[in-house]
């Protein structure tokens, strides 16, 4: 059975009445669906509101890869966009007081920048087309028990969660030798708990004794990742809004320990650790919007829309890190760029 989430988060953006779709000269329903724009669209002029949920290099190439396609998309059919971007600077009150502008102004679409933005946005209307961006798992974010790839209502988008199957050999490739692996994440974040219940089995299969450290806000990261560090042979840390913004906090307390750090994903890695899969999040970005121009011109039934995943993943290490640990990446990582 399909659940919303109503966190608290939410309250404010709740008393608002729900906002019509604006979807300004779209083709219909059973318009034909151009990849690239081109004389089979006709695009009309439209409003489109974006939330982030904070300055994070990740989130600033997705929004910005969304902005730059869907604006090339949309005027190469003749067509015009206005993109709002706001930034929550990562208070989930501005999440609300965004998301409430954006619903009584009657945008034609949202693009909800993070899983925050999108359970507000999934709670504020029923009508408006949500896209989200750098989501981890949709059914978990949206509390659908039967999430199997379209949501079935007004919400899609892609995620940003490299094959975490990949991620656990990662750890066996990089430390074949090791006992105990410390799973550290942020228990707030729906998502991050979510990697953490689907890798652990991965590693369990591949010999390790997991344990869970987990935090509930940046005030206890510290106690938290210094208990890890003490008591395991190499850490794992998802893809985590919480560790992104405190990556510093794990870095200056795991290299000291000689503890490293596999990370999900790069921004994160570049902060504390040594090794992970790394996505392109600007081309992310530009997925959605082709996503969003589908919809909007295409007309396209955003709840039969498939959550789309990141068509590439690669190989990468962080070399400082790694040479103050003495650690050799193998065969086929790039370095991280600073």
């Amino acid at each position: 059975m399909k659940k919303r989430l109503l966190a608290a988060l939410m309250a404010g953006a709740m008393a608002l009445s729900l906002a019509a779709c604006g979807n300004k000269d779209a083709g219909s329903g059973n318009a034909s669906t151009p990849t690239e724009g081109g004389d089979a669209a006709q695009a009309g002029s439209y409003k489109i509101g974006v939330c982030q949920l904070a300055p994070h290099p990740a989130l600033d190439a997705a929004t910005k890869g969304f902005e730059d396609k869907l604006k090339e998309l949309i005027e190469a059919d003749g067509g015009t966009v206005e993109i709002d971007v706001k930034n929550a600077n990562g208070e989930t009150s501005s999440v609300a007081t965004i998301i409430n502008g954006f619903v009584a102004g009657k945008v034609d679409l949202m693009l909800a920048n993070a899983t925050a933005p999108l359970q507000t946005a999934a709670a504020s209307t029923g009508d408006i087309p949500i896209l989200g961006t750098s989501v981890s798992d949709y059914g978990t974010a949206l509390e659908m028990d039967d999430f199997t790839g379209a949501t079935g209502i007004n919400v899609s988008g892609t995620s940003d969660l490299a094959p975490l199957k990949d991620q656990a050999a990662m750890v066996k490739e990089w430390f074949p030798d090791a006992k105990n692996v410390g799973l550290l994440y942020c228990s707030a974040e729906a998502n991050s708990k979510f990697q953490i219940n689907t890798i652990k089995p991965e590693l369990e299969a591949l010999g390790y004794t997991c344990t869970e450290y987990s935090f509930a806000d940046s005030n206890d990261l510290s106690t938290v990742a210094t208990k890890a560090c003490d008591e395991a042979d190499v850490l794992y840390v998802p893809t985590d809004n919480t560790v992104a913004d405190n990556t510093g906090i794990i870095a200056n307390i795991a290299i000291p320990k000689k503890v490293p750090v596999i990370a999900g994903e790069e921004g994160i890695c570049a902060g504390c650790g040594v090794a992970t899969l790394s996505i392109n999040y600007e081309e992310l970005g530009q997925t959605t919007a082709q996503m969003a121009y589908d919809i909007l011109v295409g007309g396209k039934d955003i709840a039969t829309m498939e959550v789309q995943y990141a068509p590439n993943v690669t190989k990468k290490y962080n070399k400082e890190i790694c040479d103050e640990l003495g650690l050799t990446a193998p065969d086929g990582y790039e370095p991280i760029e600073a």
